[in-house]
């Protein structure tokens, strides 16, 4: 019998979380739910599209519900809700306020019976493994997470809202010096300016400031006032032409030092380089999700996170099969 699933929330995320259900056999997309309305949702295969308030009704025909709103005002609020119901997954991905989300997201979880999977994507997510299976490993070594170059989508929405702007895509590039001297086990203490560079590509209203934009943007506070900012003025036509896409990737690092006396250096690093970045998350919250189902058969309850699934509840193969093939 195969996972159904539901998707709550239909954008970006929620049509890469389509595409990856096509490529697991075990899977089935059995509904989407959305706040808008529904008739004007077009999905990119024919399944059936309800209203969110409608989605009690299906509580009994849902495995897995797949959360796909944003982490500022949804997530918060929609996970917790729904973990009393459903088996529910989200990429929450404000660092800062994880312990907070796990909490409210474990009680709920735990008294409804069920599995609650948060936070989970490639930042956080994959590149949080990473990070603590090289923590375990090096233990006397230093840890740097650099992003890029990629699309920030907040960014680029902070720069769209600024007086003037038509349209706007910002992209994170990390600092090829750093990046060198943290390959080479130099271990730098790095501040944020010298880790990552902001690179943004304007479309201006016609006749607006473009120098007031330019001392906007580089002066915004937690956005790129502690990075050094380039800004491009393009047309809208150079923008849909060179900018059209979400790429995004990164690369998590740690140097550490082995042998009697720290004689040994070593480094261990994971990449990844994505043409989409919500295709490639969606993606990993598909794992996730069957991972999250299996869990639930098995009995389990309350919220996890990447750090406490076992690598073999993510794939579809059997025990023999990944020993086999994998191993």
């Amino acid at each position: 019998m195969k996972i159904r699933v539901a998707i709550m929330g239909y954008g970006n995320l929620g049509r890469g979380i389509q595409c990856a259900l096509r490529q697991n056999d075990d899977m089935e997309l059995v509904a989407v739910f959305t706040r808008r309305d529904p008739s004007t949702v077009k999905v990119l295969e024919e399944i059936p599209v309800y209203s969110a308030d409608k989605l009690m009704e299906m509580k009994d025909a849902i495995d897995v519900l797949m959360l796909c709103g944003g982490s500022a005002t949804d997530l918060p609020k929609q996970t917790a809700e729904y973990a009393k119901y459903f088996n529910v997954i989200d990429s929450f991905d404000t660092h800062a306020r994880i312990p907070e989300h796990f909490a409210a997201v474990d009680k709920a979880a735990s008294e409804g019976g069920k599995v609650a999977m948060i936070s989970v994507g490639w930042d956080p997510g994959m590149f949080s493994l990473n990070r603590l299976y090289a923590n375990a490993i090096l233990r006397d070594g230093k840890d740097y997470t650099f992003w890029g170059k990629g699309v920030s989508q907040g960014h680029s929405d902070a720069i769209r809202r600024i007086p003037g702007v038509r349209n706007a895509k910002q992209y994170t590039v990390p600092v090829e010096s750093a990046l060198d001297a943290v390959r080479r086990c130099e271990n730098p203490e790095l501040t944020t300016r010298e880790k990552h560079t902001r690179e943004c590509f304007v479309v201006a209203e016609e006749g607006a400031d473009k120098a007031w934009i330019e001392n906007e943007i580089k002066t915004m506070p937690n956005y790129f006032a502690d990075y050094d900012t380039t800004v491009h003025f393009i047309t809208e036509e150079e923008l849909q032409r060179d900018h059209a896409g979400i790429p995004h990737g990164g690369m998590v690092i740690r140097s550490g030092k082995t042998g009697m006396n720290g004689e040994n250096q070593h480094v261990i690093e994971y990449s990844l380089k994505l043409d989409s970045n919500p295709e490639f998350t969606a993606c990993v919250l598909t794992a996730y999700a069957r991972a999250v189902y299996r869990m639930y058969t098995e009995g389990m309850k309350g919220c996890k996170t990447v750090f406490d699934v076992a690598p073999a509840y993510l794939s579809p193969m059997t025990a023999e099969e990944l020993r086999k093939s994998l191993l």
